[in-house]
C-alpha cells in the first residue's frame, strides 16, 4: 500500500485529474499531504467528480491545457518541480475512438511523446507512472490471461493509440533516461483492468450505464453480453500506481522501469451479462438487464484477462476486493451520493476501508 511518508510535501505532477481516475487519484495523494500539480482539459462529463468531490479545493496548481500543447506542458512540468510524475490522461474510451480516431491518437500517441518531452527538460523528476490500458495487447481472443511479455496490438483505435503509447514510453525509456540517455528518472508503464467505482458518469461504459438505467427504473440494454473483462474497483490500480512509483526510487528501482499489468486474480474476471446481474442484485428495486447482443455495433474484444504474476512477485502488489465487494462499494457510493452525502467525503471513507482490507 501506498507510503504515507513517502507522499508527505511530495510534488507530484498528475495529468488527467480531472477525470475519474484522476479525481479519485487526486484526493488520494492529497490526503496523504502531496502537492498535487494537475494538468487537463476542464471535466469531460457533467455532473463530474472532480466537481462534486472539491478536487480542485486541495490542488496545488490546476492547469487547465491540452497535451498537445507542449510549451503549455513544458511550462506546468518546469513550475511544478515535480518528484513523481502520473501520466493519466487520455480519450479514455473504445466508441469514441471509432468516431473520432485521428483525434484519439494525437492525444494517446502524441500526448504521451509530448508529455515524456516534458519530463526530459525537468531535471527534478525521478519517476514517471505512464498509465495505458489492458487493451494494449494484440488479442487473439484467448482464453488465458495476457502476460508483459506478449505481443502488443490494437484492433480498435482506442486499442491501438494505447498500444502505440506503450512503444512511445519504451522508446524514450531507452533513448533519454537511464544510463544509456542521461536523465534519471526511471519510467514506467501500467496496464490496468476495466476499472469501475462511484463517481464516473462517463457515456458509453458499462457500469455508469447500468446505474443510469437503474435510477431511471428502467432496463439496461447490453450491447456485447458475453464479453469478458478483467473488472475491479478504482482504488486497485490506483494503489498499484503509487506503489510502483514509490518503488521505481528504490535503489534497485531501474528494473522496475518496464511494463506491468494491474488487474483482478483470476475469479474477478466476469462476463458483461454477469457483471451487470450483480449490479442490478446490489442495486435492488427491480433493476432489470436486457441482452439484445451486439449487432450492428463496432468490434471490441470478446476474451480479455490480465495475468498480474509479475506485480505479485517483483512488487508484492495484490488486489483487495473482490469484484462482488467492488460492485457493493459501487453501488453505495452512488446510491449515497443521489441521496446528497457528501462525494469527498464519501471517497475518503472508501479510501479507508479499502486500506483496512487485506491483500486476496
Amino acid at each position: 500500500m501506498p507510503d504515507c511518508a513517502f507522499w508527505r510535501d511530495r510534488s507530484v505532477f498528475l495529468t488527467g485529474h480531472t477525470g475519474f481516475k484522476g479525481s479519485w487519484l487526486a484526493l488520494w495523494l492529497q490526503r496523504m499531504g502531496a502537492r498535487v500539480h494537475g494538468y487537463a482539459q476542464d471535466p469531460a462529463t457533467q455532473p463530474s467528480l472532480f466537481e462534486v468531490a472539491r478536487v480542485g479545493q486541495g490542488l496545488a496548481s490546476d492547469m487547465r491545457a491540452d497535451l498537445a500543447d507542449r510549451d503549455a506542458l513544458a511550462h506546468a512540468m518546469h513550475a511544478a518541480r515535480p518528484s513523481v510524475v502520473l501520466h493519466l490522461a487520455a480519450q479514455a474510451l473504445v466508441r469514441p475512438g471509432y468516431a473520432d480516431p485521428v483525434g484519439t491518437f494525437a492525444t494517446n500517441v502524441m500526448g504521451t511523446a509530448h508529455l515524456l518531452e516534458a519530463v526530459r527538460g525537468a531535471s527534478s523528476v525521478q519517476s514517471v507512472v505512464v498509465v495505458t490500458t489492458d487493451k494494449v495487447y494484440d488479442n487473439r481472443e484467448w482464453v488465458h490471461p495476457y502476460r508483459e511479455s506478449d505481443a502488443l496490438g490494437g484492433h480498435d483505435p482506442y486499442s491501438a493509440s494505447k498500444g502505440a503509447a506503450e512503444i512511445v514510453a519504451a522508446s524514450y525509456r531507452a533513448s533519454f533516461f537511464g544510463v544509456a540517455g542521461g536523465h534519471a528518472a526511471r519510467i514506467a508503464t501500467a496496464r490496468a483492468g476495466n476499472v469501475i467505482g462511484g463517481g464516473d458518469w462517463a457515456t458509453d461504459r458499462l457500469v455508469p450505464d447500468c446505474l443510469k438505467a437503474f435510477a431511471a427504473g428502467e432496463p439496461v440494454q447490453l450491447r456485447y453480453p458475453g464479453a469478458v473483462r478483467p473488472w475491479q474497483h478504482v482504488l486497485e490500480p490506483l494503489s498499484a500506481y503509487l506503489h510502483l512509483a514509490e518503488r521505481l526510487l528504490d535503489p534497485s528501482g531501474a528494473a522496475l522501469a518496464k511494463g506491468w499489468n494491474f488487474g483482478p486474480e483470476a475469479n474477478g474476471d466476469a462476463t458483461v451479462l454477469a457483471l451487470a446481474r450483480s449490479l442490478a442484485r446490489h442495486w435492488g428495486d427491480g433493476a432489470a438487464v436486457q441482452a439484445p447482443g451486439a449487432a450492428g455495433q463496432p468490434h471490441e474484444a470478446g476474451q480479455l484477462r490480465l495475468d498480474i504474476t509479475q506485480a505479485r512477485v517483483e512488487l508484492g502488489w495484490r488486489p483487495r476486493w473482490s469484484l462482488d465487494q467492488a460492485l457493493a462499494a459501487t453501488v453505495a457510493w452512488q446510491r449515497a451520493w443521489l441521496h446528497g452525502d457528501d462525494a469527498r467525503a464519501m471517497v475518503h471513507q472508501q479510501i479507508d476501508h479499502y486500506l483496512a482490507s487485506q491483500p486476496r
